[in-house]
């Protein structure tokens, strides 16, 4: 090999080793890149994935659009409120029966979603019906607070105290059940996001509407001649009836088919022999004498069937009166007549005796009262001793009206301080528009019996809920009954119609925050 050759070699093996070296090194920095790209995304990832949990621990989800009305936008904590609201009404309403509908309120308003709705028409599940129930009221309030604007109607300071009133308290009630602060019960028990401002909030907007809606039902104005015409319309269904009756069952017998089911049912001798027997009742009442109607129509009974006796309903309103309504109805009727009719479906006779009709022509009364309960013992009972001393505190309070300038307003003032009507005490016991029946039977004779205003009276009252003395106070009479009712279903009729009207412009478009109601 020539010299020239040998140190051509080894350059080219040193040009060549340099090669190598240039390119592990430069492997070695790509791999060094690769690895600081994948720590960098994965650090990345950690840190979007911190982020992440900590936006969904706070509220920033729940202030996502849940419903847009018109102009206005509400979040999906605002919208939970309203849900929830939706929910405790039924459930208020109904009770322990809300289970009959298929509501189970075991898990509050958690898990409605899995529920299907009983009572919808459509297929859908509770919160299904929830929401929608929320969002036709939310209209109905969006349209009525835009009528407020338009039409100047505003809280005034009294309206915005009694708002706050709802709310006094809350934080040492929810202290009381547990919770760390008024804002954590609403949170817990009306949806995430839920505070009590936005209760608060909502409970003014709510306190607005409402407010406007009283305004123009206020506003609408009926004739006498309207209101007659109404209240003739119902034909003697809003009237209330008084009368006495004995029904005779008829007899069933069981038959076997051939495919082995057993079916009851009356047969024609059974319906025929049920209606001699009330035929011989009222044979024998139509030949008994005397003005106690009711006492001749159980001897008649006892004439004909052995332990028998007459039912006397409470006042019954036309509408619901039974097979012999058409009979009862007739104008000619008077006290003491009497018929024998089959029941519509087919399984007896009722015996009927008309004793009375009250066609509500009377004016209602105005009343303050204060009531005083007497203390039951441990067994529940109310002893003697017990209401003479209810009666003795009745008597100092009565006392010390008449003591004072005997005005409605001091008696007011005292019915505040005293009264243990908790339906009434806040408002000077005042009870605005009693009817007759309304109350138990010795307050209800005290508004009837023909008072002047500022007459007084103690009289005792007793019901399934307490026993006691009631100061009373006369006001005065209000409005015709008769006229309160057929004015009332006009007012309701047109009310109606103009809130139809009214929402028509107005519909509701979900956005992305209804997922994180409820």
């Amino acid at each position: 090999m020539s010299a020239s050759t040998e140190k051509k070699l080894r350059q080219a093996a040193r040009e060549a080793g340099t090669d190598k070296r240039t390119l592990a090194m430069e492997k070695e920095a790509k791999e060094k890149a690769r690895q600081k790209r994948r720590w960098t995304l994965g650090t990345i990832a950690v840190v979007l994935l911190i982020a992440f949990i900590f936006f969904l621990n706070s509220n920033l989800l729940y202030k996502a659009t849940a419903l847009t009305i018109a102009d206005e936008k509400y979040s999906a904590s605002q919208m939970s409120y309203q849900y929830s609201e939706q929910y405790y009404n039924l459930v208020s309403q109904y009770g322990s029966y809300a289970s009959i509908l298929g509501l189970d309120t075991s898990a509050g308003i958690k898990g409605l979603d899995d529920q299907p709705c009983a009572i919808s028409a459509e297929d859908m599940s509770w919160r299904d019906y929830f929401i929608q129930a929320a969002e036709s009221s939310m209209v109905q309030e969006k349209a009525l607070r835009d009528y407020a604007a338009e039409n100047g109607i505003e809280l005034s300071q009294e309206d915005l105290d009694a708002v706050d009133a709802n709310f006094e308290g809350m934080e040492e009630y929810a202290s009381a059940q547990g919770y760390a602060s008024a804002d954590n019960l609403f949170d817990a028990n009306y949806g995430t996001g839920v505070t009590m401002d936005l209760a608060r909030e909502a409970y003014s907007n709510f306190s607005l509407a409402n407010k406007a809606l009283e305004s123009y039902t206020d506003s609408l104005d009926f004739s006498q001649e309207e209101i007659d015409q109404r209240y003739e319309s119902y034909n003697g269904e809003q009237d209330f009836f008084n009368y006495a009756y004995y029904y005779v069952i008829a007899e069933t017998t069981e038959t076997t088919g051939e495919d082995g089911e057993t079916t009851t049912e009356v047969t024609d001798e059974a319906m025929a022999e049920a209606e001699a027997t009330a035929d011989a009742i009222l044979d024998a009442y139509l030949s008994g004498e005397g003005e106690d109607y009711v006492a001749r129509l159980d001897e008649a009974v006892a004439s004909q069937v052995e332990g028998g006796k007459a039912t006397q309903p409470a006042k019954v309103q036309g509408a619901n009166l039974s097979s012999y309504k058409e009979w009862m109805m007739d104008s000619a009727r008077k006290a003491g007549d009497a018929t024998a009719t089959a029941d519509s479906t087919g399984s007896g006779y009722y015996v009927v005796v008309f004793l009375s009709r009250d066609n509500n022509d009377y004016n209602m009364a105005q009343v303050r009262h204060i009531l005083v309960k007497a203390v039951a013992d441990e067994n529940g009972e109310y002893t003697d001793e017990a209401k003479a001393e209810a009666l003795a505190k009745a008597e100092d309070i009565l006392a010390e009206f008449e003591a004072g300038d005997k005005t409605e307003e001091s008696f007011a003032a005292l019915a505040e301080e005293y009264s243990e009507d908790t339906g009434s005490n806040t408002n000077g016991g005042l009870y605005d528009s009693v009817t007759k029946g309304q109350m138990v039977e010795e307050f209800d004779k005290f508004c009837f019996e023909g008072h002047k205003s500022g007459d007084t009276a103690i009289v005792y009252g007793e019901s399934g809920s307490y026993a006691g003395y009631h100061v009373m106070y006369y006001v005065g009479e209000g409005e015709n009954y008769a006229d309160y009712i057929a004015r009332t279903d006009l007012q309701n009729e047109a009310v109606d119609q103009w809130l139809s009207e009214l929402v028509a412009g107005y519909t509701p478009v979900e956005g992305f925050g209804m997922r994180f109601v409820g």
